[in-house]
């Protein structure tokens, strides 16, 4: 039985707890997902109206199933917590009409005992026929005693009633608020199987457009790759035509004691042989690993470095020699350090690219609409190389990449973080 009341009061500082606390918090995370979904459907909208992408589709519609689902498991709780303050109301109510059964009881034999006594003349008697004084006193005040008693018991059935009547009437309307909830969460989970189905048909779509799709990304990833070759062929001749100058600087210094076997071994590295200064710069960049600026003010690494599955073809491997960085629009490309543009290429009628050269190490923006350096050009920490290009379904997507000499090396791990 103790075990019993402990539980009860324990579900019972709980309720009251969750009941003024958590129930605004839950209200306030439901506005919130309401939000989130009512978002989601507009990026929905957007997306079929000027998107073909049947994968950003899909994307989106797991991404709103996931809050109708959380939506869901928040009207749970508040029915959960509703039903629990109801059973603690309804064990009140039951104690109360205990109670006011007991009290009727015990004043309604009250009532009939003053009522047998209820002359003067038998209540002076009843003092009179004291045997002293002393008797006589506390036959009064216990006459005092009886009549408080019965007014107390009196007012606390008029209190205990008006309670009963307030838990009634409280009870009544959180009954009516589970009612409400239930339904409104039967409608959530009736929305949530018309967004399966309609996720189900867009997968079935996407597995209709499958083999075009996966030939679309191959051909996408083949252009990558012929513009990590010409990037790395330009790199190439970069240091070519460095060493070149490197050689004929060394003959020129030390013109008797420079054989031709010298100048034809730094003509021929694969990598740069940097000068004093040069090394200078490079140790610079080198010393600024992970802490070098980002090449846009603002922006996120929506495809990061190196081999990884497609996020829907799991099977399917594309590469990224750097980082694709998603910004807004009418953003600028900016130099993450300082050093020298070495060439500026016009990639397509749309598209430039601008390289940049930091002692042995390369820095390559692409995906410019407009430049606004030339080769030779110096550049300083975050100075605007140009404008990045919005493509024609609104995104300005940066492609970017750090090599040293000709081998592509991890941005992420370069950039501040």
């Amino acid at each position: 039985m103790q075990k019993r009341v402990v539980t009860l009061l324990f579900i019972f500082l709980t309720s009251m707890a969750w009941s003024q606390l958590t129930q605004e918090e839950l209200e306030q995370r439901k506005n919130k997902i309401q939000e989130e979904i009512h978002e989601k459907e507009r990026m929905l909208q957007e997306v079929r109206g000027k998107e073909k992408s049947v994968v950003k589709l899909l994307q989106i519609q797991k991404e709103k199933i996931g809050l109708k689902e959380k939506l869901i498991y928040t009207t749970e709780k508040q029915t959960k917590l509703l039903s629990n303050n109801m059973y603690i109301n309804q064990i009140t109510i039951n104690k109360l009409k205990k109670d006011l059964v007991v009290l009727k009881e015990d004043y309604a034999q009250m009532i009939v005992k003053s009522y047998k006594s209820r002359s003067q003349q038998s209540r002076a008697m009843f003092l009179l026929s004291s045997e002293n004084f002393s008797q006589a006193y506390k036959r009064l005040q216990y006459m005092k005693q009886y009549s408080s008693y019965r007014k107390m018991q009196g007012d606390e059935i008029k209190d205990k009633t008006t309670k009963l009547a307030d838990y009634n009437a409280k009870l009544s309307g959180q009954k009516t608020d589970k009612e409400k909830l239930l339904a409104k969460q039967e409608k959530q989970r009736a929305d949530l199987e018309k967004e399966k189905q309609e996720q189900e048909k867009i997968a079935n779509s996407l597995k209709k457009d499958k083999k075009q799709i996966v030939a679309e990304i191959k051909k996408k990833q083949l252009e990558s790759k012929k513009i990590d070759a010409q990037i790395q062929k330009m790199i190439r001749d970069a240091i070519a035509e460095a060493n070149r100058k490197a050689a004929a600087a060394k003959v020129k210094a030390n013109p008797k004691t420079t054989t031709a076997a010298d100048t034809k071994k730094i003509e021929e590295s694969v990598n740069i042989v940097l000068t004093p200064e040069g090394q200078l710069i490079s140790n610079n960049f080198k010393a600024n690993k992970g802490s070098l600026n980002w090449p846009v003010e603002k922006g996120a690494i929506t495809l990061g470095y190196g081999d990884q599955p497609h996020p829907v073809y799991k099977t399917l491997t594309i590469h990224n020699s750097g980082l694709e960085i998603t910004t807004d629009p009418g953003s600028s490309a900016r130099a993450v350090f300082s050093g020298e543009v070495t060439k500026v290429i016009i990639m397509s009628p749309l598209t430039k690219l601008v390289c940049v050269q930091h002692g042995d190490f390369f820095t390559v923006y692409q995906n410019l609409g407009s430049v606004n350096v030339s080769a030779g050009d110096h550049v300083s920490a975050k100075q605007s190389l140009g404008k990045i290009r919005t493509n024609a379904e609104g995104k300005t997507i940066l492609k970017f990449t750090i090599s040293q000499n000709s081998n592509f090396v991890n941005p992420s791990l370069w950039l501040k973080r």
